[in-house]
């Protein structure tokens, strides 16, 4: 058997690609292993992500990190990991016909969107157009004053249409199928902040011309850009194999510095629960990567001595 590696990273987007970058600098023996389906990737434009005037697209923002991690020789494995082992305080990491094993893990394998109905041709047009958006946080303000629909309802749906009012005092928020589930209490507010009320269901978003029409039982309804607000899933499913704790939701459990509850196993980005965010994904990679180091540390305190 070879030497086991120090840590592979699971996933390459911001976070996986930050602890990357700093694990090699560590220099640590270390696997990066990318499924190629970052969340930052589907991004046309990110305008809040420090350091970019005018903003850089998602795509080119991790090439540009991947080229970075690269200069420290970080090894990037196509690959989608199937399965995550844990044995005699190993890791073996298993996709379709190749295995890696090794001292620690990081997960930084994000989430995936629930889409609305949609053709996927139209989706990523729409997508790349900014007719169609996932995140107000990231691009709230990119529909400051224009046509919004939320796609949504009970809790979810309510607080995405009442952060976007913010921005706009053009809102609907309309039900993915039938009747809104939501309290009196919450049709109040969204009343009292004139966000219109429209039932479902929704059948397939189409675009025509400069805008996204949505039709319901009402009719078609024209927006600047929609927004679904239909949760995601997390994809927490390799650690949750292994026990590690999670939220209701399948966010994974973590400590201040990274920690999942299963030893030598580690989570940065959105695969735990917090703020979905580029920086915040890299800054907890940062955390992750530096408490690995110095764990790892802990069980060989001359971690260079064990590359040589």
């Amino acid at each position: 058997m070879n030497k086991p590696l120090d840590c592979i990273v699971i996933g390459a987007g911001p976070a996986g690609l930050t602890a990357a970058i700093y694990l090699a600098r560590f220099h640590l023996r270390l696997q990066l292993i990318d499924g190629g389906e970052s969340r930052a990737a589907l991004i046309p434009r990110t305008h809040n992500h420090a350091g970019y005037p005018g903003g850089i697209p998602g795509r080119e923002l991790l090439q540009r990190m991947q080229a970075q991690a690269q200069e420290f020789g970080v090894d990037v494995a196509s690959a989608h990991v199937k399965k995550l082992e844990r044995r005699d305080d190993l890791f073996f990491v298993h996709s379709d016909g190749r295995t890696w094993t090794s001292r620690s893990v990081l997960l930084a394998t994000g989430v995936v969107n629930h889409r609305p109905d949609i053709a996927p041709e139209t989706h990523d047009v729409a997508l790349e157009r900014g007719l169609l958006r996932y995140c107000p946080i990231c691009d709230g303000y990119e529909v400051t004053d224009r046509k919004v629909g939320v796609i949504g309802t009970d809790t979810h749906g309510f607080n995405e249409a009442m952060f976007l009012r913010m921005y706009t005092p053009r809102v609907t928020l309309i039900a993915p199928s039938g009747a809104h589930a939501l309290s009196q209490a919450q049709r109040d507010q969204l009343t009292e902040v004139g966000v219109e009320l429209v039932a479902g269901p929704c059948r397939p978003l189409r675009i025509e011309g400069e805008q996204i029409i949505v039709p319901t039982p009402a009719g078609d309804s024209r927006f600047d850009s929609v927004y679904p607000a239909l949760g995601s899933v997390i994809r927490s499913e390799l650690a949750l194999m292994l026990g590690a704790e999670a939220s209701e939701e399948g966010c994974l459990v973590v400590d201040a510095h990274q920690r999942t509850s299963l030893p030598g196993l580690y989570a940065a980005g959105d695969v735990t629960k917090g703020l979905d965010q580029i920086s915040h994904a890299m800054g907890e990679a940062g955390v992750a990567a530096t408490t690995i180091r110095n764990d790892l540390a802990e069980e060989t305190p001359l971690l260079r001595a064990t590359r040589d």
